[in-house]
């Protein structure tokens, strides 16, 4: 995936401890969980392309 880019994200408590529950659930940090959510969420839409020189290695 390469280098991370680091940004401030601030979110509202209630939705905060929601996405903590369910990172535990899932055995994620919620920073980890938070990064599945939105590329999922981008390759539903169809704003993630997969790289093809990746795809083709596999």
């Amino acid at each position: 995936m390469g280098q991370k880019k680091r940004f401030l994200l601030r979110l509202d408590e209630k939705l905060y401890e929601i996405l903590e529950k369910w990172s535990a659930d899932e055995l994620r940090s919620v920073n980890a969980q938070i990064e599945y959510l939105l590329a999922e969420a981008a390759k539903k839409a169809g704003r993630w392309k997969e790289d093809k020189s990746k795809s083709e290695e596999e």
